[in-house]
């Protein structure tokens, strides 16, 4: 009887064990290019602006950086991308650009340049940036763009040029026929400026999310940087002296015709600010959580500025009515800011050692069933160097586990093993998953060889165990990450999509292609 039960304990055992290493990587496709060379004419948006705080611009053209996809709930078959297209190396871009797949990511045959919205296609600003989009769950799409003028108001030093927030919708009946026409209102609707700012103040770091419980319901939320005239203008820092910067909130209750004024959502007041503001959106429960990094200045005097980096969290219950808890935010914890140095030029002149990354940008994602709530970030903690930060909480944001390193980059002890740009996602099974770029695979002597992963979690994610054995390699081979545009360091993106079809995870990322095409976005999925 005892040796029975011991049998029977040890086949259990072996059976836990083989069920949970089972598990093992997902199945990347093969990268398919959404993006190919640009759609705009060469001689449109070319000024640089010469007086501006960063110095004369330089255009990267025919490159595409910061991505964000989503997949259409109605049909996984329709996915959309969006990015910076042509990047200038002191803000922004000749304008944000979308392609639209009708086969799951195989082909990109619809590429949407947005009228209306900078020179390049019409419109009143000289460029756009930090490219959002988000399907409603009755199949219409809705964008958010940045849009800018780079030269700062006339006699005023520092400070930003006219620049403000666009919004603009794609119904579900325009992807019925496989053909998106840009050119008709009814099919890409005219853009909507919803915030603006000519008096040197900067709209900032927006992101956009449709109401996954009612399709009536779509919200954005972003940053607004008070720079009083006469400040300093950092750029190598979130804030300087006399910044303040208030979460904005602006919300539209009838599909995306119309949009309220915005208010404020948080103000962390003094010299303080928000950035990477994103609101995830409970299926389970309707609440929303605005996610956000809080940045608190504790020092601005000749010595410098001294930041602490929070990444706090507020709920609504009234979709976007009033925000939780009043006052302070809930802090989750402190950012350790790890700044990317290139491995293959560590004492070189910045920014040519730095690649722009992520470093002050969250990511976070709600489980639709369980109402389990993830949020990813770029630390360095662990390592000294730039690694992966996860964390979750169980009740509602109320309280979280503690950080925990997800990435799998080996420790190499060296600037290879750094970790950088991380989002996170929710399959509908509960499986969570983490991607991010590192140099694991870099060889000294040619470009920075640098490579794309997934990491998932099938359960028990606070534990770091949970993740070992389970990363997948997206890139097929390494790329020159020193190809991307130079913007304050090599930049790919401060963000990169993540989404699924359902099944599977589904992943939009930059990579660097050639010196006549600096960089391209990349679609591919992972299965089981």
């Amino acid at each position: 009887m005892r040796r029975s039960w011991i049998l029977l304990a040890l086949l259990t055992l072996v059976a836990v064990v083989v069920s949970s290493g089972s598990a093992g990587p997902l199945t990347a496709s093969a990268p398919v290019a959404s993006s190919g060379t640009s759609p705009f004419a060469l001689d449109c948006g070319l000024t640089p602006g010469s007086d501006d705080f960063f110095g004369t611009g330089v255009l990267f053209l025919d490159s595409e950086v910061e991505p964000w996809v989503d997949v259409n709930p109605v049909d996984p078959n329709i996915v959309a991308a969006i990015w910076q297209q042509d990047r200038w190396s002191n803000g922004g871009a000749r304008g944000n650009v979308m392609a639209i797949s009708y086969d799951g990511g195989v082909t990109w045959p619809d590429i949407v340049t947005f009228p209306g919205v900078t020179k390049c296609t019409g419109g009143p600003f000289d460029r756009a940036s930090d490219p959002w989009l988000s399907f409603a769950p009755n199949g219409d799409l809705h964008i958010m763009h940045l849009v800018l003028n780079i030269e700062p108001p006339a006699g005023l030093p520092g400070g930003f040029g006219s620049n403000g927030m666009m919004v603009q919708k794609v119904p579900v009946s325009a992807f019925s026929d496989g053909d998106v026409d840009e050119t008709d209102p009814n099919e890409v609707a005219p853009p909507i400026l919803i915030a603006f700012d000519d008096k040197g103040d900067l709209h900032d770091k927006n992101a956009l999310t449709a109401d996954p419980t009612d399709s009536n319901f779509v919200y954005a939320v972003w940053d607004f940087l008070d720079i009083p005239q006469g400040a300093a203008i950092v750029p190598d820092r979130a804030v300087a002296l006399g910044f303040k910067g208030a979460a904005l909130f602006s919300r539209s209750t009838d599909g995306g015709q119309t949009w309220s004024q915005p208010k404020v959502l948080y103000n962390p007041g003094g010299v303080n600010q928000t950035i990477a503001n994103q609101i995830v959106v409970d299926p389970s429960s309707g609440r929303l959580f605005n996610f956000f990094v809080e940045i608190l200045n504790f020092r601005n005097d000749d010595k410098g500025a001294k930041f602490e980096l929070n990444v706090s969290m507020k709920f609504s219950d009234d979709k976007g009515e009033t925000w939780l808890p009043h006052g302070r935010p809930i802090r989750i914890d402190k950012i350790q800011q790890a700044l990317v140095r290139d491995p293959d030029q560590p004492t070189a002149t910045p920014p040519f050692d730095r690649h722009r990354t992520g470093d002050i940008i969250i990511d976070a994602a709600v489980d639709a069933n369980t109402g389990q709530l993830y949020v990813a970030w770029q630390d360095r903690r662990f390592t000294g160097r730039a690694a992966v930060a996860f964390t979750m909480s169980s009740d509602g944001g109320q309280t979280w586990s503690l950080p925990v390193k997800v990435n799998q980059t080996p420790p190499l002890g060296n600037l290879n093993d750094q970790a950088f740009t991380p989002s996170v996602h929710v399959l509908p099974d509960g499986t969570v998953g983490v991607s991010y770029y590192d140099f694991r695979n870099n060889t000294a002597g040619g470009g920075t060889d640098t490579d794309y992963f997934l990491v998932h979690c099938h359960a028990a994610c606070s534990d770091p165990a949970s993740w070992v054995g389970n990363e997948t390699k997206i890139t097929v081979a390494s790329f020159n990450s020193r190809l991307a545009p130079v913007a304050r360091g090599f930049f790919l993106g401060d963000y990169v999509g993540l989404d699924d079809t359902g099944t599977a995870f589904s992943v939009l990322y930059t990579q660097g292609v050639s010196a006549a095409n600096p960089t391209d976005e990349f679609y591919a999925t992972l299965s089981p």
